[in-house]
């Protein structure tokens, strides 16, 4: 008997309907930020099984090689681009959205995971060139897509705000874990471009991994050490007042610390001393014994932080150094010069911007809110000097050179891969900064009593503002008890205007 299509049934559909809107109050309601959330997890444990049961031909790599000689396909090429995009672009804005606790935060993250999914199925599916099973760059994507794996479910956990009992005592160490796994994220992502790079060209291989090391970390290094001063310099001054020290402390600190590795690792113990072997383990001792003093130098006789030149001359004496290394290609030596260059502009115009521009002050202001134009001069050139060295391999010069790229275009290339990277910190920078610190940049705005009129501060000159009270001074004189609506409207707007200023114009002035 079927009583919803049956005439003669129809209270039995009138009482379905009652027990259906009795029924439908009782089932919780799911946030659909946390369905979708939760299908892009289920996704993603789906793809494990085809990672793990992907076919990886290499008949036609020859011995010795990691790659065969055929180029890369249309889905390879991609498969770089889009997970380009999305872990360098997608996934590091939705970190700073979600420290910002943006309501944009889920849904971009959860298209993100959902494009690395469908970047992560390219990269499985291309023809072409053939790469080695074993190699970093796969090895490597399954920690990272287990990291966002495990982002998404801590993510959908927290969603549900469990509070109650046992749930509400382990949360806070699950929102603990989800913040440190997020802002770990682009490093990780930063890493797996770096491995595919070197995949793709089947680099950094045999005698060739020593040197790959030593250029990618260093670079690296100089390029976050660019993106933490950017960071302090723009939202971490007001930190870095609270922590007591000053900003060459702690450079001076990584300084000394890097320096006593490089020392002990740059030359095999127990073997002949080669060719860069002295450079490289000369400026290791230099890089600690300057850390050392850099230290010391970073108090005041009263104990208060202090300013000094430290890090700043090591930067000089390093980029001094490497511009001297011997290189076999001229393509090589000139590109080495221009990061020894580019590494000294960096150490001499941090001394310039702390001894002359700030004048050994922690800031430019005191708020903290402020920036000299030159001080983006020394982080610039961390960020181009770190791509110059990443850029300098040896695999990677001998590459360019039959090519037939000159040094200076290559040179103009890498340092366009700078700007690029330094403006997008800059707004990610600037993202964080206009909502995280809405308020103190409000009062900035506002500190002589201006008011903003369409997102733009009204003017407080001298001049102006006398004009303006002589002419509401003519309007009261002139007014009689005839004006018309209209100008009347005026004259109250104007004296609002003044109430909210706290002005008094010459004629109120004159009655008080």
């Amino acid at each position: 008997m079927t009583l919803g299509n049956n005439p003669a049934g129809g209270g039995g559909s009138s009482s379905s309907s009652s027990l259906r809107r009795h029924l439908i109050p009782l089932v919780p309601r799911v946030p659909s930020s946390i369905t979708a959330t939760a299908a892009t997890a289920v996704l993603a444990a789906a793809f494990i099984p085809m990672a793990s049961g992907h076919d990886h031909h290499e008949d036609q790599i020859p011995e010795g090689a990691t790659i065969s000689v055929e180029p890369l396909d249309t889905t390879l090429w991609l498969h770089i681009f889009l997970q380009t995009f999305v872990f360098g672009i997608l996934f590091p804005t939705g970190m700073v959205l979600g420290i910002i606790k943006s309501r944009w935060h889920v849904p971009l993250q959860v298209l993100a995971t959902a494009l690395a999914l469908l970047g992560y199925a390219l990269g499985h599916l291309h023809k072409g060139r053939q790469f080695v099973s074993n190699n970093v760059h796969a090895s490597f994507a399954n920690i990272l897509f287990l990291m966002m794996l495990a982002q998404v479910v801590l993510g959908v956990y927290l969603k549900l705000h469990l509070e109650k009992g046992f749930q509400g005592r382990i949360r806070p160490f699950f929102r603990l874990l989800h913040s440190i796994n997020g802002k770990a994220f682009p490093l990780a992502a930063w890493v797996q471009m770096v491995f595919g790079g070197i995949t793709a060209l089947g680099f950094c291989q045999g005698d060739h991994l020593g040197q790959c090391l030593a250029h990618f970390i260093m670079g690296s290094a100089f390029i976050a050490y660019g993106v933490l001063l950017t960071i302090v310099l723009l939202v971490g001054q007001l930190w870095l007042r609270r922590t007591g020290r000053s900003q060459e402390f702690f450079d001076s600190a990584v300084i000394a610390a890097w320096g006593c590795v490089n020392t002990f690792t740059e030359h095999r113990w127990g073997t002949a001393w080669v060719r860069n072997d002295w450079q490289h383990t000369t400026m290791g001792v230099i890089w600690w014994a300057a850390g050392l003093a850099g230290i010391w130098l970073s108090k005041n006789r009263d104990g208060t932080p202090k300013r000094n030149f430290i890090p700043g001359f090591v930067l000089l004496m390093t980029g001094w150094a490497m511009s001297a290394h011997p290189q076999e290609l001229m393509i090589s030596a000139m590109t080495h010069k221009m990061f020894g260059y580019s590494l000294m502009g960096a150490g001499l115009t941090r001394i310039i911007e702390i001894s002359f521009i700030l004048k050994d002050k922690p800031a430019v202001s005191d708020q903290g809110y402020e920036t000299h134009s030159f001080q983006y001069v020394p982080v610039f050139l961390l960020y181009a000097s770190g791509f110059l060295f990443m850029s300098a391999t040896e695999e990677q010069m001998a590459l360019v050179a039959g090519s037939g790229i000159d040094h200076v275009a290559y040179v103009l290339i890498i340092y366009s891969l700078a700007f690029i990277l330094f403006l997008f910190v800059n707004i990610l920078i600037h993202l964080y900064d206009r909502t995280a610190n809405a308020d103190s940049l409000n009062k900035t705005t506002h500190g002589n009593g201006a008011i903003r009129l369409n997102g733009r501060p009204t003017t407080t000159n001298p001049e102006s503002q006398q004009l303006r009270d002589a002419g509401e001074f003519e309007l009261e004189g002139l007014m009689s008890d005839d004006e018309d609506d209209e100008v009347a409207a005026r004259r109250n707007l104007l004296k609002n205007e003044r109430d909210e200023l706290g002005i008094a114009s010459p004629s109120t002035a004159a009655r008080r």
